[in-house]
């Protein structure tokens, strides 16, 4: 199978964490062994989340007095694809002897008229109370939100049009390379009426981007691995109800939080609804099982997934 994984925040940098190398790197080996099985059996192509790692080169840049202005976000973004990039090639290399791996810089297309743009949404960086946030958007300028318990910093997160290298991620995995790449959902680009290409303020959804790099690879299967086994319904409370084998359509029908569950939900909705292929959301250490079907929120056309059963209608 051609199996697209996108990895949550959380296996890189869990919430408390400290933003440490260190830190980072040993959930970097921690996934990697989780992900190695598939790739001994699949084509295999990574993506991976940026959120925290921005945020802390943001605070980085915009604490540098040696520049006029700090650096932009899809400049950000691409530092954080070769760090994040590095780490995860290292430990699948060493992970997987003898098989090829790339990590790969990405841009990823978007339209300038987004309405996201007049709405930052997608939050980066560190958490705080909410009085700190609310000095720390006074004196940098930032637009903060409410992030479950607490605060954070939001930037327009516009809906990805494309992968700009899509063809080159095709013909490593052609080859047999396992292909790490469009981390952070890309770096977000337009094109001018020349057709040229520049950076944008933004951060991409990098769960969005995910489905829309599976539907062009042509994916039999897209896996967006975080810290739950399963979506819930009614999330937090007490009656809260996971959901295992499900349509798109039962999904759409339910409402899940814009910031957290809410994206994913579409990403792999979208990706069924578009190519008749599998879908799931569950927890990195399940990674094998839930493409076995044995967990998580498995998605598909009808339901069914490897004989199993419709849980919810």
């Amino acid at each position: 199978m051609r199996v697209v994984v996108a990895l949550g925040g959380n296996a890189l940098l869990r919430r408390e964490e400290r933003p440490d190398a260190a830190v980072q790197l040993a959930n970097i080996r921690a996934a990697v062994t989780a992900l190695a099985p598939l790739a001994h059996r699949h084509e295999l192509v990574i993506t991976h989340g940026n959120g925290p790692q921005v945020g802390v080169l943001a605070l980085q840049s915009a604490a540098d007095h040696s520049l006029s202005s700090p650096y932009p976000f899809d400049v950000l973004g691409a530092e954080t694809q070769g760090m994040i990039g590095y780490w995860l090639l290292q430990s699948l290399q060493n992970a997987l002897p003898g098989r090829q791996v790339c990590a790969l810089l990405n841009q990823t297309l978007v339209s300038a008229a987004d309405p996201a743009f007049a709405d930052p949404a997608k939050f980066v960086g560190p958490v705080y109370d909410r009085a700190e946030a609310e000095r720390m958007a006074a004196a940098r300028g930032w637009t903060v939100k409410q992030d479950g318990a607490h605060w954070r910093r939001v930037v327009p997160s516009p809906r990805p049009q494309r992968v700009v290298e899509t063809r080159l991620i095709r013909l490593l995995l052609n080859s047999g390379a396992v292909a790490v790449c469009a981390g952070g959902g890309g770096v977000p680009v337009i094109r001018d009426e020349q057709g040229q290409l520049s950076g944008v303020e933004a951060v991409v959804d990098k769960d969005l981007t995910a489905a829309l790099l599976a539907e062009a690879l042509d994916a039999d299967a897209l896996l967006l691995l975080t810290d739950v086994s399963h979506v819930s319904l009614r999330y937090g409370t007490p009656d809260a109800e996971p959901v295992g084998r499900t349509t798109p359509a039962a999904l759409r029908a339910q409402e899940f939080p814009a910031g957290s569950m809410g994206p994913k939900v579409d990403a792999v909705c979208r990706f069924v609804e578009l190519t008749g292929q599998m879908a799931a959301i569950g927890s990195l250490g399940d990674a094998q099982a839930i493409l076995d079907g044995a967990t998580g929120t498995v998605v598909t056309p009808s339901g069914r997934y490897r004989d199993g059963p419709q849980d919810l209608t």
